[in-house]
Parts: structure tokens; sequence; C-alpha cells
């Protein structure tokens, strides 16, 4: 065999190579996440603040990633899920793709997701820019940045969701990372329990 054969044999092998690793690369946050145990509903420490199933979720008042100002209860006659989340945390990493894929298909129908970035335990602003962007994400990323809110929302450890109702009232507390189809799921059981 000649030198210039083996050369493209070699050319064509890394590029072989290469193609698989972008394709495998590509599902990466998919597999983290079904590597991970997803989630589950916990009950509520006790609190003052309204954070029991069925009372209504405190309101709060952020500016968002984008700079403009948000409160929770501007968010009143849609479902919302309401994250509490770090760059830093590797099952919110693999949770985000989940998140936007459900926010994309949700946008027509009622539905919300609030995601509040807990910028006292981040790495900082530039930090948090680059993990927007790295995923795509859409919807609202208020600041949470004296910690205030998630102290109130008892979000100890990190993804904590909650699931809000369109009249405001909290229905679950999730601790750990949801999928797509969790998020649906309980979208479900809110358009059920309004019919």
């Amino acid at each position: 065999m000649s030198k210039k054969m083996i050369g493209l044999l070699i050319a064509a092998i890394l590029v072989i190579v290469l193609a698989v690793w972008a394709v495998f690369d590509s599902h990466k946050e998919d597999r983290a996440l079904n590597k991970m145990a997803l989630g589950s509903t916990v009950d509520f420490l006790p609190t003052d603040e309204g954070l029991a199933k069925g009372e209504l979720a405190p309101d709060f008042e952020l500016t968002t990633l984008k700079g403009e100002e948000m409160r929770l209860s501007d968010y009143r006659g849609k479902a919302v899920i309401l994250n509490f989340w770090a760059t830093w945390c590797p099952p919110c990493r693999a949770e985000m793709p989940h998140m936007q894929t459900f926010y994309e298909n949700q946008q027509d129908k009622d539905v919300e997701v609030v995601a509040v970035n807990l910028t006292t335990e981040d790495r900082g602003m530039t930090e948090i820019e680059n993990f927007v962007e790295e995923f795509g994400l859409s919807f609202p990323i208020p600041m949470d940045v004296d910690g205030d809110i998630g102290a109130l929302y008892q979000a100890f450890s990190i993804p904590t969701s909650y699931i809000i109702d369109r009249e405001g009232r909290v229905l679950h507390k999730i601790v750990g990372p949801m999928d797509e189809e969790m998020m649906n799921g309980f979208i479900e059981e809110i358009n059920e329990g309004e019919s």
C-alpha cells in the first residue's frame, strides 16, 4: 500500500471518528439525565410563607437576565413551572434541554417556565450568560441576587421546582431534575383539575 493510500485511509478514519463523536456528544445532556434519578415530589417543610399544597405561591419581584422586571403574579392565568438552578449543578445542566423543549412545545397553551437563577450561589454573570447561550434558553430567567427568593422557596437542594396552577396555587414541590415527560404530566394534571 502506498503512503498516499495510507494517508487517505487514516484521514477517512478520522472523519468517521469525528462524525460519530459529534453525534454522540450532541445527546450528552439527554444521556446525563437518563443516568440520573429523576426528581420526586416531596413533602413541604412547615412555613408561614404559603408554600403548602393548595396555598397561593408567595409573590416576588426580580429582574431577569435580560434586565426586565417581573413578578410571579404576572403569570396568573398560566400554569407555571417555577425552577431554581445554578450553572455548576450537573442535574440542572441535564434538566435544561428538557425544560427548553417543554417550553417551546407549550408556548400557546397558557403554560410558563420561570427559571430563577440562584445568583448568590453561582459563579458570576459571564458564566450564567454562557450557560443560557449554550442551551439556547428562551424562557424568563429571573436573577435571585440576594438569595432571598431561593430561601423563601426552600431551594436548599437544586434543582428544585414548584408546579403552580393557573390560580397561582402550589400543587407540587419537586427536588431533583425533571424531564419533558414529567413536566407534561404535571400540566395534564392541572388541565384535568380545571375541567
